[in-house]
């Protein structure tokens, strides 16, 4: 949890030892002994004071799932950048041949044809010399 293995542990507390002196040490412990217990205390507390507040759901949550060390920046915007590509082939019309409105030019049997011309598209129309661009009052 701190990243001391026993080794270390062992030569922080020689070293507690050599620096305190066998006279305070006792008193020292005592004081962190005191302070482990406190802290312990409110963290139960504050623990049990969130769920009085949020209520029983707060044992369903999934904590390790929203863990921000799980997550890795390239595979997040790896599967963004694919998912809108994928998006982006899919298919605009998905309606079956047989499902075709009344009055299309679409025969049966023809879904393999030749697409028809897209829609005509509108052209750019061009401001005349001196002519003032048109003003959104609500977009600024």
């Amino acid at each position: 949890m701190i990243g001391i293995n026993g080794y270390e542990l062992l030569v922080l507390a020689i070293l507690a030892v050599a620096v305190l002196g066998p006279e305070r040490l006792p008193e020292y412990a005592s004081q962190l002994a005191r302070l482990v217990r406190e802290v312990r205390r409110m963290a139960t507390g504050a623990r049990e004071q969130l769920r009085e507040e949020v209520g029983p759901e707060i044992d369903e949550v999934d904590w390790r799932k929203l863990d921000p060390r799980q997550y890795d920046p390239r595979r997040i915007i790896k599967e963004a950048l694919l998912d809108d590509f994928e998006n982006a082939v899919k298919p605009v019309n998905t309606r079956p041949a047989a499902a075709a409105p009344r009055g299309s030019t679409h025969a049966p049997g023809t879904e393999n044809a030749a697409p028809s011309a897209p829609p005509a598209v509108k052209p750019l129309m061009r401001l005349q010399n001196g002519e003032r661009a048109p003003f959104d009052t609500e977009a600024t």
